[in-house]
């Protein structure tokens, strides 16, 4: 079965549309995750961090253009006391817009997106890649 929310692969990583939503503007966020496991930061290969930064920049040049937001947000969490939840490494490409409420998200404003609206999301990320 074909993951209609992946954005880009290739033999290190793959970016992906967040399956959760922040119910508020920043919907179709991404992320990208390295194709290996790593459970963190520490344990990242510096061949697999350089490729993750250069497609997060793409990305992120990619989400502008197809989103229009005013501005990205990037992320990575370490450990659980650096707020990490899903124990592979990972780093979130977030549009954001003017007075978008980002830094004020709680926990519970958080919810599971319908596959085709993240398909969605992918497809205008991947057509904004395509013409970069």
């Amino acid at each position: 079965m074909k993951r209609t929310d992946v954005v880009y692969t290739d033999e290190l990583v793959t970016v992906f549309v967040n399956s959760f939503f922040s119910g508020h503007n920043n919907d179709g966020f991404a992320i990208v995750v390295p194709n290996e496991h790593f459970e963190n930061l520490y344990t990242l290969s510096t061949e697999c961090g350089h490729r993750i930064f250069e497609v997060a920049q793409k990305v992120a040049i990619a989400m502008k253009r197809a989103y229009g937001c005013d501005g990205i947000t990037t992320r990575q969490n370490n450990e659980p006391e650096g707020d990490q939840h899903a124990f592979h490494f990972h780093f979130h490409v977030w549009p954001r817009y003017k007075d978008d409420g980002y830094n004020m998200l709680k926990p519970e404003q958080k919810h599971l997106a319908a596959p085709e609206l993240r398909a969605s999301y992918a497809q205008k990320l991947r057509d904004a890649l395509e013409q970069s």
